[in-house]
């Protein structure tokens, strides 16, 4: 009789026995498909974070070289006073040829200025901490009571980034505002003076008050009610957003075509390393400095690295416990069968035949249990993944808190910081990339590559547990078998 046929007979006949080795089987399959389905979705979820969380590379001036070239001129200086430091303000054409690069998606010019408000009156702090830091700087001659942030496109801010800042009313800046008088300003502001989209504010210069600025709303954004302070004290409805060449105007004709920093978005994460060194060739390292913000990406590519590496290790211990648990399953059935297998060897059958039957009937179990596994896998997966990520992302997050701690910006190079007078937007870049590190969700899905592939570790599986558990079959002489039974 023909092995196949009798490995059919066999498996309808010992339906009980058949049924035990399914669900045990099924057992298997189903960790095992989970961890495939976690490693792969891990995998992807990285892919992903080079798209989506992405990392920005920073251009400004070297504070490390600004300080030192101060400590050098206070130690020559026969008074013995500290020299001043002093910040050259970023070329805008260094950075337009940066932006050249093809891995950069667009750039954000942030200039940062103050003005006085003369149409209107702004909001007043009534807070100790607040009221102390106007004395120290709010009401000195060279800062203003209207903070002003220069940039390119509000989106593309940090606070808006993060949502900490929404827009209420109108729209936000866009490239297309270079070079006109647009500007949003803060709900707060817009509330207790009763502006509105369309309005026009009018500032006055800090050193020159003849020296005025009409400026017209086109939008009304929310601070969030945690938002610190803004430049020297000023309460955050006092800060406004507007073109970076209005702010330039603000701060005198010495200022034109340059930036405080410029920000730089990576397409690609993995390629920024490669894009800031081509940067610097472009700049003058003693005077400017790159300052790269991947934090974010690295994250999300350490945390799935985690939960790809522990997914691994699942399957791993899986097959290799499911190989053993199959391996003393087929050793029993190997004694329960003796007679049989001394049956068929006294008619003449060959061993491989034998064992070719037992593997014929573990495969008609296989194909059962991939389909319930198949239906339980994906379900098993996705509530292990989801458990693993939210572990790694919290370690993570730990891990990249303490390490940012003292450090502002979070990017804890000396040479890297912001420049002075922009705090406000610097110090969220640990905000943003924490809530994008969180936002990370594993999506495991099943397709035909991943069953295929179980499948593929399951005949694996299959093959070692009848090899190890037929060993005996090779040993065994039929007359011996016959007589002992």
């Amino acid at each position: 009789m023909n092995f196949i046929k009798r490995a059919w007979l066999n498996t309808f006949a010992k339906w009980g026995r058949t049924t035990l080795l399914i669900l045990v089987t099924a057992a298997i399959l189903m960790f095992v498909l989970a961890g495939l389905l976690i490693s792969n979705a891990a995998n992807k979820a990285t892919e992903q974070a080079k798209q989506n969380v992405g990392s920005t590379l920073t251009l400004s001036a070297n504070r490390e070289a600004a300080f030192k070239k101060m400590r050098s001129s206070s130690e020559t200086n026969s008074s013995g006073k500290p020299g001043k430091i002093s910040m050259t303000p970023v070329k805008l054409s260094d950075a337009k040829e940066i932006a050249e690069n093809s891995n950069i998606s667009d750039y954000n010019v942030t200039v940062n200025s103050s003005a006085d408000a003369k149409s209107f009156d702004t909001v007043s702090t009534s807070s100790a901490g607040s009221g102390m830091m106007g004395k120290m700087g709010g009401s000195s001659s060279a800062n203003g009571d209207i903070t002003i942030n220069g940039v390119t496109d509000t989106s593309m801010v940090d606070s808006f980034k993060s949502k900490s800042s929404k827009m209420t009313s109108g729209r936000g800046l866009t490239a297309d505002d270079e070079d006109t008088n647009n500007t949003v300003i803060e709900s707060e502001l817009a509330e207790q003076d009763n502006l509105k989209v369309g309005d026009t504010i009018t500032l006055k210069n800090t050193s020159n008050s003849k020296k005025t600025y009409k400026l017209k709303i086109v939008g009304i954004y929310k601070a969030s009610t945690s938002a610190s302070t803004g430049m020297m004290g000023n309460d955050p409805a006092n800060t406004i957003y507007t073109s970076y060449t209005l702010a330039n105007t603000v701060k005198g004709s010495k200022y034109q075509d340059t930036a405080d920093s410029v920000t730089f978005n990576i397409s690609n994460p993995a390629q920024t390393s490669t894009v800031k060194k081509a940067g610097n060739k472009v700049i003058d390292t003693d005077t400017y400095s790159l300052t790269l913000d991947d934090a974010s990406y690295q994250t999300v590519k350490k945390s799935m690295s985690t939960v790809s590496g522990f997914a691994n290790k699942i399957v791993l211990l899986v097959a290799l416990a499911g190989t053993i648990i199959l391996a003393l399953i087929v050793i029993l059935m190997v004694r329960e069968r003796r007679y049989e297998i001394g049956v068929l060897l006294s008619l003449g059958e060959s061993r491989w035949k034998i064992i070719g039957q037992f593997f014929t009937e573990m495969v008609m179990v296989l194909v059962v249990s991939l389909a319930i596994a198949g239906a339980g896998g994906q379900v098993v997966g996705n509530k292990l993944g989801q458990q693993l990520v939210s572990s790694a992302q919290t370690t993570q997050t730990s891990s990249t808190g303490s390490q940012t701690t003292g450090q502002p910006g979070g990017d804890g190079a000396p040479s890297g910081g912001r420049p002075s007078g922009a705090p406000t937007e610097g110090h969220m870049g640990g905000a943003v990339n924490s809530q994008k590190a969180k936002q990370t969700k594993l999506q495991t899905k099943l397709n035909v590559a991943e069953l295929v592939q179980l499948g593929g570790l399951g005949l694996a599986i299959m093959f070692l547990a009848v090899m190890i558990g037929s060993f005996g079959i090779l040993r065994l002489e039929p007359k011996k078998v016959l007589i002992d039974d």
